[in-house]
């Protein structure tokens, strides 16, 4: 419908009692779609009798809303930190640590297994702090300004919170060097997240533990002896490729919000 109809095609439209064609009705609803002004004809020419019932149904719903619970927030604020969804992931890995410390104290002259576990401790969760399948609420979530990168660094503090007192913990009781199991922990966290900016958060910690198992931790038990980047004279070249890796994903911080419309 190129020009706007006439009144008393949008009276008759309102009118539940008189019968268009379906061409002319067809039309008319199209038109009303894009056509502000002809809604607003509209909403003057509905029944006295229908206006009644809708302000009806708009104080009862405005009464219901005021007699209701108020909003809480707290709840997405919470969600934008930690899922529940995680707990499985976190306790897994805290019994992981917690079985590498005790075939340490069994078996001492093997190589320290926390220290050797520590780079992959981390990634699980974070894999899982950003699945959308694992947070009901991800389109509430990834609908607010705080999606992105903010979403993936609060959710990764908060697996960090749980893995690295569970690190320092497992070091302090196998003997190991903190430092060593704590800054490749931080690396490989911030490489995930590096790298999860181009090809997806889950697909780069499954590359990266991956990775790690088969270079390092498989002939580190073969051997039964630390690599040279484990030993305490790699803390520091640790340090600085966390730094950089950090870097890299501030960088690229814009891929994060792509991905969320995506994932």
């Amino acid at each position: 419908m190129t020009t706007h109809p006439s009144r008393a095609v949008i009276a008759r439209y309102a009118d539940r009692d008189t019968d268009l064609d379906e061409v002319t009705m067809w039309s008319l609803e199209v038109h009303l779609e894009e056509c502000a002004d002809c809604r607003a004809v509209l909403a003057g020419s509905t029944p006295d009798d229908s206006r009644a019932l809708l302000d009806r149904i708009a104080a009862g719903l405005d009464a219901g809303i005021a007699a209701g619970p108020a909003p809480t927030p707290v709840r997405t604020i919470r969600r934008r930190w930690m899922v529940w969804s995680l707990a499985p992931w976190l306790i897994m890995t805290v019994a992981v640590l917690a079985c590498a410390v005790t075939l340490q104290v069994l078996q001492p002259s093997l190589p320290s297994l926390v220290t050797l576990l520590a780079p992959v401790a981390p990634l699980p969760g974070v894999a899982i702090a950003w699945s959308r399948r694992a947070d009901p609420a991800w389109e509430l979530i990834a609908g607010t300004p705080a999606a992105g990168l903010t979403m993936l660094l609060r959710r990764t503090a908060g697996v960090l919170a749980v893995v690295i007192p569970a690190l320092a913990l497992g070091s302090s009781r196998t003997g190991g060097s903190l430092a060593v199991a704590l800054l490749p922990c931080l690396a490989f966290t911030a490489a995930t997240i590096a790298l999860g900016g181009f090809v997806g958060v889950r697909r780069a910690a499954i590359a990266l533990g991956a990775l790690w198992v088969l270079a390092v931790v498989v002939p580190t038990v073969a051997t039964a002896r630390l690599p040279v980047l484990l030993q305490p004279a790699s803390a520091t070249a640790w340090a600085l490729t966390a730094l950089l890796l950090a870097g890299l994903a501030f960088l690229r911080a814009d891929n994060f919000r792509r991905l969320t419309s995506h994932h």
